[in-house]
């Protein structure tokens, strides 16, 4: 099982310097790969949760791809209905290629209502427009010349290179949990990317579903890739009071093997509590995923 980090890319901590120690600390750690999240338009919702500033995830990979060498880099999650799908196969496919074949495509719809407001774009309608983007962006990425007409987008005889350089294409890792969202990780993704989840409610209810839909379906179950709140503290906590990831260090790395055993492929650790105060120094955030990665 490969281990993942989550940088934080928002917040006072957010700078080029602090994205560069991000890097080297995941590749001097042998961590597999280094993640990081989207939003455009920061609205009052995204700032309660997400403070400015908030730096392009796309434009921070791309930097990032530059100055390492061997770990991987992606989205957790690109927010699908906020660009256009041309728009996004081509800046994924040109991570992809400048890093090496790197890049892994993590998505989702989203959920802050008031930045699809501000951005124009039906909240309403998201999961349907998640789907027909990733139609099209697969679409670009397998054809030299593209031509899609949909609900929502069309276009016509469009030259897409640079073609991604992994085969057949990016990994796709999808989130959410809703029978929706596992519908969409097997008929779009490669990996089914659930997000601070209880490994108890992944053993008995989400991978089971999964499978439900998968066989529906006809198609093959994706990989599990979760991402998990690593929250250590200095003693345990109650089982039925946590998520995974959070507790002392033996109950994390309980909830390590676990995941391993189910057939995790990666897990991604995410530091961010969800409170703006954690983001103004970043020494916690290390030195937590330091004591995951010491043996011992």
């Amino acid at each position: 099982m490969k281990l993942a980090i989550n940088l934080l890319n928002f917040g006072p901590s957010a700078t080029p310097r602090n994205f560069e120690k991000w890097a080297r600390f995941a590749e001097d750690n042998s961590f597999d790969a280094l993640m990081i999240s989207d939003h455009v338009a920061v609205t009052p919702d995204v700032q309660a949760r997400y403070p400015t500033p908030f730096y392009d995830p796309f434009v921070v990979l791309a930097w990032i791809a530059g100055m390492t060498t061997r770990v991987e880099i992606g989205t957790t999650v690109t927010i699908l209905p906020y660009r256009h799908p041309l728009q996004v196969a081509r800046v994924t496919a040109n991570i992809d290629v400048i890093s090496g074949g790197r890049f892994i495509f993590g998505v989702g719809v989203g959920w802050a209502k008031q930045e699809f407001e501000s951005l124009g774009i039906p909240f309403e309608r998201r999961g349907a427009i998640a789907n027909e983007s990733l139609t099209a962006i697969k679409l670009c990425w397998a054809q030299d010349v593209a031509t899609h007409e949909g609900r929502f987008f069309s276009f016509k005889d469009v030259h897409t290179g640079p073609r991604p350089l992994r085969h057949p294409h990016p990994p796709i890792w999808v989130g959410g949990s809703s029978d929706r969202a596992l519908q969409r990780a097997v008929r779009y993704g490669d990996a089914w990317h659930p997000i601070r989840i209880r490994v108890d409610w992944l053993r008995d209810n989400g991978l089971p579903r999964l499978r439900e839909i998968a066989a529906a379906e006809g198609r093959k179950i994706p990989a599990l890739c979760p991402r998990i709140m690593l929250d250590l503290r200095e003693h345990a906590l109650p089982e039925d009071e946590r998520v995974a990831g959070q507790g002392s260090l033996e109950q994390v790395r309980g909830d390590l093997r676990a995941l391993a055993e189910l057939g995790s492929d990666y897990v991604v650790l995410d530091t961010y509590s969800g409170k703006p105060a954690d983001t103004q120094s970043l020494d916690q955030h290390w030195a937590m995923l330091t004591r995951i990665k010491t043996k011992g």
